[in-house]
C-alpha cells in the first residue's frame, strides 16, 4: 500500500471542490500497528454501547475500514485489544472511531490501523443498540458506506471512490 493522503489531497483538488474528497479535522490520534491503512468504509452509528462493533468485527473484513460514529463520546471506550485483534484477525484494513479507545498498549500490539479520539479506560454499556451501513457524519464529514478510507500520518481522507 503506497500512498499519500498529501499526494492524493493535491493529485484530486478538483474532487475537493465537488466534495467527492474530504479531509476529516484533525481530531484522531493514531493507534495499532499499521500506520498507514484504506479500504471501502463500513459505517456503524452507535453511542456507548458497543455490541454491534463486536459483531462487525467477528465477520470478515475482506480490506474493509470500519468507521465508527460514536457521537464523539468521551464517556467510555467503544474499541479495546479484544476488539482490534478480531479486527486484524478478521481481515479488516483499519477501525476509525469518533469517539475513545482503550487498552493501547494490547491494540498498538494488533496488525491494525486504529484512529479514534482518546484513550479511556472506561468500557462501553451491551445493549445492541446502532445502525449499519448508514450514512454516518464524522466532525461534518458525511461518509457512506462503500466510501473510500485513506488514513496515514497525515490525515484521513473520505473518497466516494477509489483514487489509487
Amino acid at each position: 500500500m503506497d500512498f499519500s493522503t498529501c499526494d492524493i489531497c493535491d493529485a484530486n483538488e478538483d474532487k475537493i471542490a465537488t466534495a467527492e474528497l474530504a479531509v476529516i479535522p484533525p481530531i484522531f490520534m493514531k493507534f495499532g500497528g499499521v500506520t498507514k491503512f484504506s479500504g471501502p468504509a463500513t459505517t456503524l452509528k452507535v453511542f456507548e454501547d458497543n455490541v454491534l462493533i463486536r459483531e462487525t468485527l467477528e465477520t470478515p473484513g475482506e480490506g474493509h475500514v470500519l468507521v465508527i460514529d460514536g457521537g464523539g463520546s468521551f464517556r467510555c471506550a467503544l474499541v479495546g485489544g479484544n476488539l482490534a485483534k478480531l479486527g486484524e484477525n478478521n481481515g479488516w484494513a483499519g477501525i476509525v472511531v469518533h469517539g475513545c479507545i482503550r487498552d493501547v498498549d494490547e491494540i498498538n500490539a494488533c496488525n491494525i490501523g486504529v484512529r479514534a479520539m482518546a484513550p479511556m479506560p472506561l468500557r462501553s454499556v451491551k445493549r445492541g443498540a446502532g445502525e449499519k451501513d448508514g450514512r454516518i457524519s464524522i466532525a461534518g464529514v458525511a461518509i457512506n458506506a462503500g466510501d473510500w478510507i485513506y488514513a496515514d500520518a497525515d490525515g484521513v481522507l473520505v473518497a466516494k471512490h477509489a483514487l489509487v
